[in-house]
């Protein structure tokens, strides 16, 4: 028969092995939970992007060449012109301004003194017309003494000087008063109120008719109604809209990287599968521009041009929306893997490799990169799984499992 001692011991044996193991599996390290990638390779590109616009290449802004009365414009956006016979805009040249009072008496004086002094003109034609006819009355007189030799040669020459003199006289006379008639008219219109003329219509009036100055199309009415227009300003903006480019700002440090001649792919353009562009032209010239989180970023203008046929992207208009991705670099077969795998060690870039069970850390040079996914050249061969966003949980030889 068992002793007390024995008892107790054979009752409390079995809850102290059910405690040490409870305990062994809860302190039992256990395979920490990971997402894996395979490391495969593939096409790799490397780009920039951001938004941009379309724009008509030249645009042509025509302007009111004089201050009037721009009657009503017909040609609406879409519209064709032809260069140097399309009528884009009529304009009635305008009336004079209203004068102030001193203005209007120093005008008032003026033609009084106008009128004044082409009296003064009549008066010396009146006096030359008599001098001219008295010394042709001499001169005739002379003629006739001459032929009967009563006066001599010199006082004939001396007749026909003075008959030429007067007439000259005369002719100066007459210029005189044809100068003061002219100052007396201008003196009037000066005194000339606005609305004084009468307006023609449509058809007949005394307009300046404005044409187009090349071949294309109206891109945009900016002064379409009838109204008072000053020289100089705006009224209509003309193109061709089958030479479209694309202008994309981007951030200096991006800018930077792009080259003439670089293939562009145009996305988000509302007409299916990208097109292929080019880029044209870097600006040398940066700007400020507030983001939309009020930061100041300094930008640089990207020009690029379509490659593909017209057909494609015929639909487009200018100042259409459109999200070019520049292509900076690629390659065809590059051994790659996601950036979320990547960490720095140091200052060397590495990974965790998914081994037997184990997480294991290897040290890798990278090549190409993005935003999503980077070239290994050394470190990895094709197949190997790695861990994507190592947490602090995972550390070189830790038991790791698929999630």
């Amino acid at each position: 028969m068992p002793t007390a001692r024995q008892r107790r011991f054979f009752f409390w044996m079995p809850i102290a092995g059910v405690v040490l193991l409870a305990l062994v599996w809860l302190f039992w390290p256990r395979a920490v939970p990971v997402d894996f990638a395979v490391a495969a390779p593939g096409p790799l590109v490397v780009s920039v992007s951001d938004e941009g616009e379309t724009r008509v290449r030249d645009v042509f802004v025509v302007s009111a060449p004089v201050a009037g009365l721009m009657r009503r414009i017909a040609l609406e956006a879409g519209d064709a012109v032809v260069a140097g016979e399309t009528v884009t805009a009529r304009i009635e040249p305008g009336d004079p301004s209203f004068l102030d009072r001193r203005s209007a008496t120093e005008a008032r004086a003026a033609v009084q003194a106008a009128d004044a002094a082409g009296k003064l003109a009549v008066a010396s034609v009146r006096r030359a017309e008599a001098e001219r006819d008295f010394a042709r009355a001499e001169l005739t007189r002379y003629r006739g003494l001459a032929e009967r030799d009563t006066v001599s040669a010199n006082d004939l020459d001396a007749a026909q000087r003075r008959a030429r003199t007067a007439d000259a006289a005369l002719a100066e006379a007459q210029a005189a008063l044809a100068v003061r008639s002219s100052e007396l008219a201008q003196a009037r219109a000066r005194l000339m109120a606005p609305g004084g003329a009468q307006r023609g219509r449509s058809g007949d009036c005394n307009c300046i008719e404005v044409t187009s100055p090349v071949s294309g199309r109206v891109l945009r009415v900016l002064q379409e109604s009838e109204s008072v227009v000053a020289a100089g300003m705006p009224l209509l903006e003309i193109g061709d809209p089958a030479r479209l480019e694309i202008v994309t700002d981007l951030l200096s440090t991006d800018a930077v990287k792009v080259r003439p001649g670089q293939r562009v792919f145009i996305e988000a353009w509302g007409g299916g599968p990208p097109l292929a562009g080019q880029v044209r032209r870097v600006e040398p010239f940066g700007f400020t521009k507030v983001s939309a989180l009020g930061i100041e970023e300094q930008r640089v203008n990207v020009i690029i041009d379509f490659t593909e046929a017209p057909a494609r992207w015929q639909r487009l208009g200018h100042g259409y929306r459109v999200e070019p991705r520049i292509v900076l670099a690629s390659a065809d077969q590059a051994l790659k893997v996601p950036r979320a795998a990547l960490f720095r060690d140091g200052d060397r870039w590495a990974v965790f490799v998914g081994e037997a069970g184990r997480a294991t850390l290897r040290h890798v040079e990278l090549g190409l990169e993005n935003g999503l996914e980077a070239e290994v050249r050394q470190g990895l061969k094709a197949g190997d799984r790695v861990v994507l966003q190592p947490g602090d949980r995972v550390s070189d030889g830790v038991r790791v499992t698929a999630r």
